[in-house]
């Protein structure tokens, strides 16, 4: 993401000093000149940090860049390049649909669009139907980037809860290690295994397992923190990725989880990364504590410790063998 919106920020800059050159002499050129000094400025700071923030703090970024556009169109010193200026807002059509969710990416859009028509209505010798024209062409490649997006996301979810699964999982992983490593936030992993699952689906059918495996993903995507990424691991075990959650926090969190959904019974291995860690060996924590939850008999959530997990009276176990059902 914050690779995505510093290029664009560049591109913005870029096309905005072109057109600053072509103007005449004047404070419109010199307050021109300004807002590509903004943008560059912008694409340093998202350059620098924008890896380091929560998706939300994207929403101003990208709200921002509409500003710097709008303004743009307005300083602009013919119809021509206030339409060109106007075009920038392309950049803000494909961060919004590819960063944001639908509704907020149509709001980015919505607000977009007004701006910048707005802008040129207000600009002498931009005819109505070029606005339009401008608008609908916006539209189109909105509608393209979120059909693309969809498609884009679909590899990586999981068809029937509708959580992501182990291919968008691992790259969530990747991408939360890297962030703790350079930030030296904590991150927590956790394995979720769903008890007896074999015999549910032997004795009540397949139809009854899904059923079961789609309550425990509704379930725990209301209990868990925006923050949280969720993902079913495959067939029926899920894994979760708490940024920013120490080992006993995460661990404790689980288990309040767990205590608000008995119904279905659920074991879990909660694991906290450590500096050096691979993504292999951080799971391999979290699975080994899993065994360990399942051989205190199930139900329950154990913590990985150095090189063991250990229960809840503190007891260290042993190294997991086979893991049963």
């Amino acid at each position: 993401m914050a690779r995505t919106l510093a290029t664009f920020y560049v591109f913005g800059a870029t096309a905005g000093v072109f057109m600053a050159s072509g103007a005449p002499a004047g404070v419109r050129r010199s307050l021109l000149f300004v807002l590509c000094g903004l943008a560059a400025a912008a694409a340093v700071v998202v350059g620098r940090w924008g890896a380091q923030w929560r998706r939300t703090y994207y929403h101003p970024a990208v709200g921002a860049a509409t500003s710097l556009i709008v303004a743009a169109v307005l300083l602009a010193p013919d119809p021509v390049t206030s339409l060109a200026a106007a075009m920038l807002v392309a950049f803000v059509v494909v961060d919004a649909h590819f960063f944001f969710s639908q509704h907020q990416a149509l709001a980015h859009l919505g607000v977009a669009l007004a701006g910048i028509t707005v802008a040129l209505l207000v600009t002498p010798g931009v005819p109505m139907g070029a606005a339009v024209g401008l608008d609908l062409i916006l539209i189109g490649i909105g509608l393209v980037i979120q059909r693309l997006a969809v498609l884009a996301s679909s590899a990586s979810r999981d068809p029937l809860t509708g959580l992501h699964n182990r291919r968008g999982f691992d790259r969530a992983l990747d991408e939360l290690m890297s962030e703790a490593a350079r930030t030296q936030q904590p991150l927590s992993a956790v394995l979720i295994d769903v008890d007896h699952f074999k015999s549910v689906n032997d004795t009540h059918g397949h139809e009854a397992g899904d059923r079961v495996l789609c309550r425990v993903a509704d379930s725990w995507s209301k209990e868990l923190p925006s923050e949280a990424f969720l993902a079913r691991h495959g067939g029926d075990e899920f894994s979760l990725l708490l940024p920013g959650l120490i080992g006993r926090d995460a661990l404790a969190l689980v288990r309040r989880v767990l205590a608000r959904h008995p119904q279905v019974s659920l074991s879990c291995g909660v694991a906290q990364y450590r500096a050096g860690d691979s993504a292999s060996q951080l799971m391999r924590s979290a699975d080994r504590a899993l065994y360990d939850a399942k051989i205190l008999g199930r139900g329950r959530a154990e913590l990985f410790a150095g090189g063991a997990s250990r229960s809840t009276d503190g007891t260290v176990l042993g190294r997991p063998g086979h893991r049963s059902q």
